[in-house]
């Protein structure tokens, strides 16, 4: 799927505690090699079939970090989206995520900061069961654009 960014940057009075996005991935096992490439992360748990298999995973496993960083396309690209900076994510990870397994991001806003431009946001990830694999919350500020005057955000 590809996403493709808007090109006016998120203003903070756009946004409203409760507002909603998700955004759905499934990861295959050139998107496993190419975190593998990116990262060195050759833990067996994630490369070896006869060793994953003896584990209480049955089999292979995504990296959760792997499954974690379709967060960046959420803030990134959908809340708050162009002009976004991310500023902290927690995470917990909850339960195994397999190769082709399809798993959807969820985002809900729950607090806008207008003064310091910033959003805290409810923050988790889920399989196709709808049982959360990722819990989390996260930060994210709004650049300022031209014309709005004061500091970017930090």
């Amino acid at each position: 799927m590809v996403i493709k960014a808007s090109p006016a940057v998120a203003r903070i009075e756009d946004f409203e505690p409760g507002q909603h996005v998700s955004f759905s991935k499934t990861f295959t096992e050139a998107d496993l090699q190419r975190f593998i490439d990116i990262t060195g992360d050759i833990n067996p748990l994630h490369v070896d079939d006869e060793f994953a298999a003896t584990t209480q995973f049955g089999g292979r496993v995504l990296h959760g970090m792997l499954t974690a960083s379709i967060f960046s396309t959420m803030v990134g690209m959908l809340l708050p989206g162009t002009g976004a900076i991310y500023r902290s994510q927690t995470i917990r990870f909850l339960l195994p995520v397999h190769i082709g397994e399809t798993v959807s991001a969820h985002f809900v806003v729950r607090s806008v900061d207008r003064l310091k431009r910033r959003l805290e946001i409810d923050a988790w990830i889920e399989n196709e069961a709808g049982e959360h694999v990722i819990e989390g919350t996260c930060e994210a500020g709004l650049l300022r654009v031209p014309g709005e005057g004061g500091r970017e955000a930090q």
